[in-house]
């Protein structure tokens, strides 16, 4: 199964497009997991498994395990995910050219799906383009305040970067595992990038933290397929849920630290399914 038909199961089977990133920043960890081989394994299977039943992805950033015990968490976060029948993208914005991209790609050996950069242009994606099964998610429209120094440049054309962005992208879905990342802090955005690929799934992060709109993360992040039974999209929380503990009445309690996780996934996936 490709990606997308693998992720339209998950969504129907949880009812849920919740994406849970899994950023486990070493200096927020709580003491649970402190004396712990791998505290940021120790905390992501913690937070696996009070968030599953409400998760339709599990999103690693890899900027959290860019070291050699970090890459050993990632490892068995994934193997782990796995093993509740949850997919896993990583978010990693990798491109390059020649013999590095087709490295940074292998990546893909173990997730399911990617993060990847434009620009550098389509030889630099090809080798992420060319995994069949994988998904391979393009950043279009991100949700940070300074996304627009570039993305929003207008090109002779008269469109702003952002829309060729996506017209591209809908050019290179040639194995039909494409998507895009665009933000839910630019609703117009997204309801603009719609109207160009009606058919390409969107992960939508800034709803959490950063106070991106839910309706219009749901209403234009979806996206109908002929291969799945449900819109098919991710809507992104990461902080916002990993570390919902930090605010719970007893943070220094482990089942209470991490149940506040679940509770967190379980609001998100309501909230957003009002829309859906």
């Amino acid at each position: 199964m490709s990606f997308f038909e693998t992720l339209g199961d998950r969504i129907e089977s949880t009812d849920s497009v919740v994406s849970v990133g899994l950023d486990p920043d070493p200096s927020r960890l709580p003491d649970a997991v402190a004396d712990a081989d791998l505290p940021r394994w120790a905390f992501n299977r913690r937070i696996i498994d009070a968030t599953h039943e409400h998760a339709a992805c599990y999103k690693p950033n890899a900027a959290f395990y860019e070291d050699a015990d970090g890459w050993r968490a990632l490892e068995e976060t994934i193997a782990y995910a796995h093993g509740k029948d949850v997919p896993v993208l990583l978010d990693a914005k990798r491109a390059d050219i020649g013999n590095t991209t087709r490295r940074y790609a292998e990546a893909l050996d173990r997730a399911d799906a990617i993060t990847v950069n434009p620009y550098l242009g389509r030889d630099s994606l090809q080798p992420f383009l060319d995994r069949e099964e994988k998904g391979v998610f393009v950043l279009c429209r991100t949700s940070n305040p300074g996304g627009s120094d570039l993305q929003d440049l207008e090109l002779a054309s008269g469109e702003p970067l952002y829309e060729r962005v996506a017209a591209l992208a809908d050019v290179w879905n040639g194995n039909d595992n494409v998507g895009l990342v665009v933000g839910a802090t630019a609703p117009e955005e997204l309801a603009e990038v719609r109207e160009i690929v009606p058919e390409i799934p969107f992960l939508v992060p800034g709803v959490g933290a950063q106070g991106g709109d839910a309706e219009a993360a749901v209403e234009h992040g979806l996206a109908d397929r002929p291969d799945a039974p449900v819109g098919v999209g991710l809507v992104n929380s990461s902080r916002g849920i990993i570390f919902a503990g930090e605010e719970s009445s007893r943070p220094g309690d482990e089942a209470t630290y991490f149940g506040a996780a679940g509770d967190a996934a379980k609001r998100l996936k309501k909230r957003l399914n009002r829309h859906r």
